[in-house]
């Protein structure tokens, strides 16, 4: 990709050092889940309660923080200045930001977002009003509950916020042989597509829907959701290449890849050995990347609409 003529957004909120190793489930998911290796069950439910509970009273009301105790860490910081690990300090004692590869890549993927949103949005007559985008390590607190790395990046419309550890991309490449600058890129776009349905009222109808459905209705509102969220990533990268020629030769293949290696289908075969179709909630791998691409086609919101047809 080449981003260098995308301004990078001011709308991060950089959490990294703030996050642990302790974690709480998160319904729902942003479409991103990595299946978890391996044959060991870990701690239960119940010990994890209690090293968090143990950790959050060190913390808070002892002022002791045992994540950094445990890790080496000689100096306690105020909430929100702790630095993050791959920040390094400059000499008048700042922040180095440019510094920050994964950051200032993700800062221009935002930015480039945020430009094509607000035009079409200005084509619509509508005001787009720009997410922020939370980078934390480990776990993090948000409206919509904590949520943890291992669930993958989210959308929480409570906050109109979007959620990522930047580790989620080494393990797009490792495990699910999904790498590239442009499959990243598709991550954080599919994420804002959430944030659009949300602006236009689509995530509101769709939950009241989804409340009173049967679980294989309201599963299958859910796969609508998220391929039209993948659609919405299309018509962002079609935009975007077509004003400031982001796109490099392989691009369009590593997001048809990325799309296809997060499908349901592959992801329960990857897991569980096999695959349960009524179970889905965010779309095979085959409509994955068809309303990836038929958005990439277009360029158009109005080929996005999942709701309105039978053939996803």
């Amino acid at each position: 990709m080449k981003l260098d003529n995308e301004r990078p957004s001011e709308n991060i909120e950089d959490r990294r050092g703030e996050g642990g190793g302790f974690g709480f489930p998160r319904g729902g998911g942003g479409g991103f889940q990595i299946p978890m290796g391996g044959g060991g069950r870990g701690l239960s439910l119940q010990t994890v309660i209690l090293l968090v509970a143990i950790y959050l009273i060190a913390k808070f009301v002892f002022g002791v923080d045992l994540i950094q105790m445990i890790t080496g860490g000689d100096q306690l910081q105020p909430p929100g200045q702790q630095q993050s690990e791959t920040q390094l300090p400059s000499p008048g004692g700042q922040t180095d930001v440019t510094g920050d590869a994964g950051k200032d890549f993700v800062a221009r993927v935002l930015g480039s977002t945020e430009r094509v949103w607000t035009d079409k949005f200005r084509q619509m007559g509508r005001q787009y009003q720009k997410p922020t985008l939370v980078l934390f390590n480990g776990f993090v607190q948000s409206a919509c509950g904590m949520a943890q790395s291992a669930m993958g990046p989210f959308y929480c419309p409570g906050d109109d916020k979007v959620y990522i550890d930047l580790s989620f991309y080494q393990d797009m490449k490792n495990k699910l042989g999904a790498p590239g600058d442009f499959a990243q890129a598709y991550v954080i776009a599919h994420e804002v597509g959430h944030h659009i349905q949300n602006q236009l009222g689509i995530a509101d109808k769709v939950n009241q829907e989804r409340m009173q459905a049967s679980k294989e209705k309201a599963n299958d509102l859910s796969v609508r959701m998220e391929l039209q969220a993948d659609c919405l990533a299309g018509v962002w990268a079609k935009s975007a290449n077509d004003t400031k020629q982001i796109l490099e030769q392989g691009d369009v293949e590593e997001g048809l890849n990325a799309a296809a290696a997060i499908g349901d289908d592959r992801l329960q075969k990857r897991s569980q050995g096999y695959v349960v179709p009524e179970s889905f909630t965010h779309g095979s791998s085959e409509q994955r990347v068809r309303w990836f691409k038929r958005g990439m086609d277009s360029g158009d919101m109005n080929s996005c609409d999942t709701f309105g047809t039978d053939q996803l």
